[in-house]
């Protein structure tokens, strides 16, 4: 039987795909290169739109460069754009055969058609070649006297691709003074826009260089110009419309009538179709009546219409980006929206991230005449199929419980979700039923009643388990089986991967001792034995607490885990009022999708203001903490840093396993009593006329050290401010201005080593010692700190730089003092507080 015929594809025309047909398309673009012949221009597109296909999918066509220069002597528009768009994509890879191109695109700026000077100007700027620049000033100062406007145009922006190129040789030329004239006279509003972009990032960037530039950036805010801008508004173009509004809103009006001016001026552009230039406009009104709490808030009832129609009228990520905006003002002035609560009401056809945001402003929104409705709604989604969208919307019910709206009724819906046998659903309540009984703990009865139903088999997620665990231990006392469920979770114990669950399941099972002590001995000792040999430190370091209060004193243990219950007034907030008012400074801006300042997520070299000097590189603020102590920054040292950022949960590792030194405490069922010849001696005994606070802290860690070990320090002479508060902007100038008053060099010891694989655990050491850290940065094995502290009663500050070489074990200090008299006392309480921290 004969082998079936082969069939032989040709490629697609317009791909070619390997070196032959490469070689095949230059050697037909030098045979048309100098052809006149009629159809050679139709020839040459095809050919030109198999080179860029062949360079758009990756093929190396760098070889046909000077058969397509030498093609582009044609007065075809369509082969001139198809040419210059591979010249500007080889040539800045190859400046030597970016060196061909200069005669024919100088050619092409002479041209007579304005579309060909434009384009060919615009691709002579684009080459990016730092040898070529001098070939750029001549065509670039004949386009910004062009009589074509388009030439202008793109002149402008030529302008700023040279400075950005060479900055002396656009200075040097005087163009930004070209382009101050241009925007000032010029009757084509899209060269003034262009222009006056142009000449905002030129001179911000030289503001820094020259005090002329800086007085030339300022102008551009001066009130003459802002009037000749908003005069000439309606004839610019969206995008334009956009650039000028953010320039105005950082203009200061002398007074209110200016303000009320400009406002009516700009009312019709809450009306536009694009949203951009909606959110532009509202961005204005917000920044120019902020001092005007009345009109401010006329300002968000004007608004809120607009804001409404571009989040029904736009695809989802428009949507998105508008509910954002309006999430923030929510946030700021929830009674203004709380009318509007439907407008927030999901859509099946939504996307999820769509339907999230709308949650939370349902969550926002939410008072005293709207939540019955609210509630009602958000409890249809919790049977949605949707899974995600589901536990969003019991999150949310949570959320409005604890704002303290109609508690009764929403404590009842929560009951009823535990009745629908969903695990999602289950797993969600659980988890919200434990923060309301935190803070209304008279519901304790109905919850305890619903949640003593639930087989602990059927919780599998960890925080929903943690959170049942926990109420297990906090109401045994109402919960019948509540020591048999904790003693079969606990023959479970090497089956639970959740560190989480395991802390939750060592509290609960001491509380529930406590209060049934006969029922729960035996649970006792196996929780503390495996607690002990646990392999994760902080459930070892729980374990071996629980362990010694016991063998010290039973009364004490119970003061200590199980004390009164104390309702929770206030949940803590997981963004800060300072972090919510920089990202409404920063209105219409990716930092308000993102819900953060765009210093958290814009490289180094965008973060604006918050820049350190070379001396000490550049840094980020970071998030704030939630324990009342200053927020540690970021810092890169240098490009080669791994950025440390305080707000980043730390994972809680110890540097050596203790559990070797102890033998895991083993019971017999004789704990009833507590004696302390019930427990296993550990390496220590504890005198009973010694107050468990003497116990040094290291022997309740398991380091098995003595408190006679560790004397007490002595009280430091210089006393340290604890709420000592400074601004970056403060620290670079305090740095950049002081002497260096002390210079020394310590060394580490291993165990400091070890506990830097988490650089975090050092700075909140340090803010136990009321000395806080404002940047950090690196990676093993050289860190950087910058410290700062103030004096107690005096504005006196010191700063110091903290430079660890973990390989050599060497710590090197730099201080400096406003008061240099006492900067040997602030060093020696410095290295006082790092020597409890391991240092040597």
């Amino acid at each position: 039987m004969a082998p079936p015929a082969q069939t032989h594809r040709s490629p697609s025309p317009s791909q070619p795909s390997g070196k032959g047909e490469v070689s095949d398309l230059k050697m037909q673009l030098r045979q048309l290169a100098g052809s006149r012949a009629p159809g050679t221009d139709d020839a040459k597109r095809e050919l030109f739109k198999k080179v860029i296909s062949c360079m758009t999918i990756g093929i190396d066509v760098s070889s046909v460069f000077s058969e397509m220069v030498m093609c582009s002597a044609t007065s075809d528009i369509v082969l001139k754009k198809m040419c210059y768009l591979y010249v500007g994509n080889y040539a800045k890879h190859n400046p030597d055969l970016a060196l061909l191109t200069i005669n024919f695109l100088q050619r092409d700026c002479k041209d007579e058609d304005p579309m060909i000077r434009g384009l060919a100007l615009r691709s002579l700027c684009s080459l990016r070649v730092t040898n070529l620049v001098e070939y750029l000033v001549d065509p670039l100062g004949a386009g910004l006297k062009d009589s074509n406007s388009y030439v202008r145009t793109v002149a402008a922006m030529g302008v700023l691709k040279l400075y950005h190129i060479s900055e002396s040789t656009c200075m040097d030329a005087d163009f930004p003074a070209t382009l101050k004239h241009l925007m000032l006279n010029d009757r084509e509003a899209q060269v003034v826009a262009n222009c006056l972009c142009a000449l905002q990032e030129i001179w911000g960037l030289e503001a820094t260089k020259s005090e002329e530039a800086s007085t030339e950036r300022e102008s551009l805010l001066s009130k003459p110009l802002i009037y000749y801008l908003l005069n000439r508004f309606k004839e610019f173009s969206e995008w334009a419309q956009c650039a000028i509004l953010d320039l105005v809103s950082k203009y200061v009006p002398s007074d209110s009538n200016e303000i009320f001016d400009m406002m009516n001026l700009l009312e019709d552009r809450l009306q536009h179709a694009n949203g951009a230039v909606v959110l532009a406009t509202i961005k204005l009104f917000l920044q120019l009546t902020l001092s005007m709490a009345d009109i401010h808030q006329q300002v968000y009832e004007r608004i809120k219409a607009p804001l409404l129609t571009l989040v029904s009228s736009g695809g989802p990520e428009q949507s998105y980006a508008v509910l954002s905006h309006l999430h923030l003002l929510v946030m700021r002035a929830p009674y203004i929206f709380s009318a509007d609560y439907k407008h927030f009401y999901c859509q099946y056809n939504e996307p999820f991230y769509v339907k999230k945001l709308k949650l939370e402003m349902l969550t926002a929104v939410a008072n005293e005449s709207n939540t019955y409705e609210i509630v009602t709604e958000l409890c249809e989604y919790a049977a949605n199929v949707d899974i995600p969208m589901a536990r969003e919307s019991i999150r949310a019910v949570g959320k409005i419980a604890l704002q303290q709206y109609d508690v009764n009724a929403i404590v009842d819906r929560l009951l009823q979700f535990l009745e629908m046998e969903k695990d999602h659903v289950t797993a969600e309540t659980l988890v919200l039923v434990k923060d309301l009984l935190r803070k209304y703990p008279q519901w304790s009865h109905d919850c305890i009643a619903v949640v003593g139903n639930i087989s602990s088999k059927n919780v599998q997620e960890p925080k929903a388990k943690a959170a049942l665990i926990w109420m297990l231990g906090e109401y045994a006392q109402d919960m019948q089986d509540a020591p048999y469920i904790l003693e079969s979770l606990i023959e479970n114990w090497e089956e639970e991967h959740s560190a989480e669950v395991r802390l939750h399941l060592l509290t609960a099972v001491v509380k529930c001792f406590f209060r049934r002590p006969p029922e729960t001995q035996k649970a006792l000792g196996a929780a503390l034995a495996a607690g002990v040999n646990d392999f994760h430190q902080d459930v070892h370091d729980r374990a071996l607490l629980y362990y010694r209060l016991l063998q010290y004193n039973v009364s004490i243990a119970e003061r200590v885990v199980n004390p009164p219950k104390q309702a929770v007034s206030v949940f803590a907030d997981t963004q800060s009022n300072e972090i919510k008012d920089r990202i409404f400074d920063e209105f219409n801006s990716l930092s308000v999708v993102y819900q953060k300042p765009s210093y958290m997520f814009t490289d180094k070299e965008h973060r604006g203001p918050f820049a350190f000097s070379e001396e000490i590189g550049n840094l980020s603020l970071g998030e704030e903490s939630t324990d009342n102590v200053a927020p540690a920054q970021r810092i890169e040292a240098n490009d080669k840093d791994l950025l440390l950022s305080t707000s980043d949960k730390e994972e809680s590792k110890g540097s050596i396993h203790n559990s070797s030194a102890y033998s895991a405490p083993g019971y017999d069922g004789s704990l009833a009593a507590l004696s302390q010849t019930d427990l296993v001696s550990l390496d220590y005994k504890p005198t009973p006329n010694v107050p468990s606070a003497t116990f040094a802290i290291d022997d309740l860690l398991g380091l098995g050290l003595p408190a006679a070990a560790s004397p007490p320090a002595p009280p430091p002479v210089l006393k340290l401010n604890t709420k000592a508060a400074l601004e970056p902007n403060a620290f670079q100038q305090k740095w950049r201005q002081l002497p260096i008053s002390l210079s020394q060099e310590t060394s580490i010891s291993p165990e400091g080593v070890a506990t830097l694989i988490s650089p975090q655990t050092l700075i909140h050491h340090m803010q136990g010692h009321s000395i806080h850290c404002i940047a950090s940065g690196g990676q093993a094995p050289n860190f950087k700190f910058f410290f700062y502290a103030q004096k107690a009663e005096e504005p006196s500050t010191y700063l110091v730089e903290c430079v660890v070489n973990s390989s050599s074990c060497k710590v090197q200090l730099k201080v400096k003092a406003d008061d240099q008299s006492t900067s040997q006392a602030f060093s020696e309480l410095f290295q006082s507080a790092l020597s409890k921290f391991g240092f040597s």
